[in-house]
């Protein structure tokens, strides 16, 4: 990430320590924007100009997108709802400072956010440039409410992301954070750093299953911390990178009964691939549920924020004691105003690029509500079991089953399976990582002088596509392994969409054709050795 783009916020040092933005801060590129305000996995790519994930920063409709697990390049409706608010910012800065029109924005966006989601006005929301300063901020919170420093227990740690294994202890999780301030990966951030401890998901008898103790290990867990005095702070999964939810609705149930008032817990569902009645059921609970309106939702990568119970507000905004470290993280339009405490004790410092790929997330999240319930669940069955099928049927492929477990009501339209990981084959057996990095890689670009042969190869050759990056699994005593997902998200759904019964079977149909053409394409980079050539991004990771 080039220095401007990383510091690109505008700010100037006042003689009071604060800060001060100008207007024509906002007359920066929307490109540029866009691309701003976070860590490094932002950078563009000096030759492609994309980043590690395989997106650019304005449309690329050409390209195809089944990559929702992890990024998703932004739509060219998103992209003009981020130019209009850009506009309509300007607008009010001519009648108002800065920072002033900029919090009024950020608390609108608030209540839009709630009003998809439909969740009540008590619900708090803490934007962030990201799902990882999200988990930070979340550990910042559960130190307040606990009154103590807890032990972070993650469930799910082997899919979730790479930075969760620095920030459950209160490390730093990259080299720069987004405020532009240079630190030392998993270096202590001053004030949160802790203990942490992983539970895996990952079963250890053969194949890729989820383990059959998962509750048993939580559960263990917390009593074993819990005996030697400290409080835990618990992130559970809904869903992990592979579509796998722990613990069950009973173990919670469990540890509300057993550990009342000394575990705090927090759902990551950065993946929000959970109905809306479960995230309210989650907030009912008192637990606080970290999103991202980048995964599923399709919105430009990166977005953060953390949902808050109200009954956890009350007791955040009369923190005393606040952690050094969190002031790099987070600047004041980040909180709620109701926090006004808490606010006070933060720098005024806008992040203009945070808030815009909000406000294309946010456009994404209302056009998919909008499309009605019905519509929503009856084409992602009927993609699933599309989607399941051709897997099934590929030679070169083998399917991960999905470990959601029994879907209730609360789960809505995502009692159908959205994440469809598998493995590559050759021979009936499993390729190499860095094969299966290296198709990855070679689905984003044009391969058709790599495969060559017929003209209908070659036609499959030249598609663009992007699907979910490989998640690397280990198992103690075996070699690891990678597992590449397709992904449907909710761009899927409202491109597919038509009031139109036979319009909207047509599109779905389409669709289907499309992952059809990817697994043909695997097929071939696959039988080609065709993948040899292609260039690591140094930003990609496994």
């Amino acid at each position: 990430m080039s220095a401007g783009a990383s510091r690109l916020s505008g700010q100037e040092r006042a003689p009071d320590g604060g800060s001060r933005y100008r207007l024509r801060d906002l007359f920066t590129p929307l490109d540029t924007l866009l691309v701003s305000g976070g860590d490094p996995r932002l950078a563009l790519d000096a030759s492609d100009r994309v980043n590690g994930y395989g997106c650019a920063a304005s449309p690329e409709p050409e390209i195809w997108n089944f990559a929702s697990s992890t990024a998703s390049t932004i739509s060219q409706m998103a992209y003009d709802r981020a130019a209009l608010a850009r506009e309509e910012l300007m607008h009010k800065c001519l009648f108002d400072e800065v920072e002033v029109a900029f919090d009024a924005r950020c608390e609108d966006m608030r209540d839009e956010l709630r009003g998809h989601l439909q969740l009540s006005p008590r619900v708090d929301v803490v934007f962030s440039p990201s799902g990882t300063d999200s988990q930070l901020h979340a550990l910042f919170l559960a130190r307040a409410v606990l009154g103590a420093p807890p032990v972070t227990i993650v469930v799910g740690a082997d899919q979730t992301g790479s930075g969760t294994i620095h920030t459950a202890r209160g490390h730093h999780f990259s080299s720069m954070t987004a405020s532009g301030l240079a630190v030392r990966k998993d270096g202590a951030v001053a004030g949160l750093a802790g203990a942490s401890l992983a539970l895996p998901l990952l079963g250890t008898a053969p194949g890729i299953a989820m383990r059959a103790d998962a509750d048993a290990a939580v559960l263990h867990a917390i009593e074993a911390t819990i005996a030697q005095g400290a409080p835990v702070l618990l992130h559970i999964m809904d869903a992990s990178k592979l579509g796998w939810r722990a613990p069950s609705a009973a173990c919670l149930d469990e540890m509300a009964r057993r550990w009342p008032r000394k575990v705090q817990i927090v759902v990551d569902a950065c993946q929000a691939r959970l109905g809306r009645r479960r995230l309210r059921s989650y907030l009912d609970r008192g637990y606080m549920v970290l999103m991202t309106g980048s995964k599923f939702f399709g919105g430009p990568a990166f977005s953060g924020a953390v949902l808050v119970p109200k009954g956890l507000s009350r007791s955040l905004d009369r923190v005393e004691g606040i952690a050094p470290g969190i002031f790099d993280y987070a600047g004041r339009c980040d909180w709620p105003v109701a926090w006004t405490a808490l606010r006070s004790r933060f720098e005024r410092r806008p992040n203009f690029g945070q808030w815009l790929r909000w406000e294309a997330a946010l456009a994404e999240i209302g056009r998919y509500y909008a499309v009605s319930g019905a519509f929503r669940a009856e084409m992602l069955a009927e993609l699933a079991a599309g989607i399941d099928s051709m897997i099934a049927l590929s030679p070169s492929l083998r399917p991960v089953p999905s470990a959601i477990g029994t879907a209730g009501v609360d789960d809505e339209e995502f009692a159908q399976t959205t994440i469809f990981p598998f493995i590559l084959l050759r021979d009936g057996k499993p390729v190499s990582i860095a094969e299966t990095a290296a198709v990855h890689r070679a689905l984003a670009r044009d391969m058709n002088e790599a495969i060559g042969g017929s003209a209908a190869d070659r036609q499959v050759a030249v598609q663009r596509c992007l699907i979910g990056q490989p998640v690397r699994l280990e198992r103690q005593d075996e070699a690891p392994q990678a597992v590449l997902r397709l992904c449907v998200g909710a761009r899927l759904v409202t491109e597919a969409w038509s009031p139109d019964v036979a319009q909207a079977q047509r599109n779905v149909q389409q669709i289907l054709d499309r992952i059809a053409h990817v697994l043909v394409k695997i097929e071939l980079l696959l039988d080609r050795g065709a993948v040899a050539a292609v260039p690591v991004n140094s930003a990609f990771e496994v």
